[in-house]
C-alpha cells in the first residue's frame, strides 16, 4: 500500500523523500515497481520522465505533437493522444498563442505584383525568400526586428534589429541573407507592402543582384503566412515569457532563439519535423546527387 502511494505521487514528490517519510527502503520500492506494477503504468512512467526532460529542454515551447515526434525518434512507441494525456496530468502546457496585431505602414501606389501567389511549397533552397518586420517592447521603447526566411527550408537566413523602422532595417537583413546564402540571380523575394520594402534603396539592392520582387495583396496577411507564423511562434515561445531590461539583452535573446534554437534545434512541422538546418543539408545533398547523376548521363 505504501509503495502504491509513493508511485501515485512520484511526479510531484521525489521518491527518496517519500521513502524516507514513509519509512520504507528505496530498494524495496523499486523491486515492487519492477514486479508488481502493471506494464502499461511502468511504460507511462518512463514516457513521462522523458517527456518532462524534453519539455524542459525546449524551455516549455513544445506541445504534445513535437514531444511525440521527439520520443518516436528516440525509439519510444507512443501516440500523440497518450503523450497529450500524460502532459495534461503532469500540468505540462506549452505557452498559448496571443492574438496577433499587424502594424504595416503601406504605400499601395508603389506595390509590386504578387508573384508568389501563396505558393509556399518550394522545392529548392535559395530560390524563394519571404521577408517581414515585427516589434518587441523593451521597457518603454520598441525594438524592430526584420527577418528573411527561405521558404524551402523555413530557415531564417537574414536578421537585423534596430530601434527605428527605416529602410536600413530591411536592407541590413537582406544583405546578411545574401552574404550568408549566396543566391543566384532570379531569386524571388516576397514581402508585404510596407514602405520599407518599396523604398528606392531596397529595390536598388534587388535589381543589383538580379532578384525579382513580390508583394502581398492589400490587407492580406495570409499572402505572407509562413513569416507571420514564424513571428507568432517566436513571440509565444520566447518573447512573451520574458521581460527585457535593455535593448542589448533583447537583441541577444532574439539572436540566440533564431540561430541556436529555431534554425538548429527546433523541429518544424512543415519539414516533417526536421530542423531547418537539417532540412537544408538534406536538400543540398539530394540536389547535388541529382546534378551528378544528370552530368553522368550526358
Amino acid at each position: 500500500m505504501r509503495y502504491q502511494f509513493i508511485f501515485e505521487r512520484h511526479v510531484r514528490y521525489s521518491i527518496p523523500n517519500q521513502c524516507r517519510v514513509l519509512e520504507v527502503s528505496r530498494a524495496g520500492y523499486y523491486r515492487w515497481r519492477r514486479h508488481e506494477l502493471p506494464k502499461r503504468q511502468h511504460e507511462n512512467w518512463e514516457l513521462l520522465k522523458r517527456t518532462r526532460a524534453l519539455f524542459k529542454l525546449s524551455h516549455g515551447r513544445y506541445g504534445s505533437p513535437r514531444i511525440t515526434h521527439a520520443l518516436r525518434q528516440e525509439g519510444y512507441p507512443c501516440s500523440r493522444n497518450r503523450i497529450a494525456r500524460l502532459m495534461r496530468q503532469d500540468h505540462l502546457h506549452a505557452r498559448p498563442r496571443r492574438r496577433y496585431c499587424r502594424t504595416t505602414l503601406s504605400d499601395h501606389r508603389k506595390a509590386s505584383p504578387n508573384l508568389l501567389n501563396r505558393c509556399f511549397a518550394v522545392a529548392l533552397p535559395n530560390t524563394t525568400w519571404t521577408c517581414d518586420i515585427t516589434f518587441v517592447k523593451v521597457q518603454q521603447r520598441w525594438l524592430y526586428v526584420a527577418t528573411v526566411m527561405d521558404l524551402c527550408t523555413r530557415k531564417i537566413v537574414g536578421l537585423a534589429m534596430r530601434s527605428d523602422m527605416t529602410e536600413r532595417l530591411v536592407i541590413e537583413a537582406l544583405e546578411q541573407a545574401i552574404a550568408r546564402q549566396q543566391p543566384a540571380p532570379g531569386l524571388l523575394v516576397h514581402s508585404d507592402r510596407g514602405v520599407q520594402y518599396s523604398s528606392h534603396a531596397y529595390r536598388h539592392l534587388l535589381r543589383q543582384h538580379g532578384f525579382q520582387q513580390s508583394m502581398s495583396r492589400k490587407g492580406n496577411c495570409w499572402d505572407n503566412a509562413p513569416m507571420e507564423s514564424f513571428f507568432k511562434t517566436m513571440k509565444v515561445e520566447m518573447i512573451y515569457a520574458r521581460t527585457f531590461a535593455s535593448m542589448e539583452e533583447a537583441k541577444q535573446a532574439i539572436f540566440e532563439y533564431i540561430e541556436v534554437f529555431y534554425n538548429r534545434q527546433r523541429m518544424h512541422s512543415a519539414l516533417n519535423y526536421l530542423t531547418p538546418d537539417a532540412f537544408e543539408a538534406l536538400s543540398n545533398q539530394t540536389n547535388h546527387l541529382l546534378l551528378n547523376r544528370e552530368s553522368t548521363v550526358y
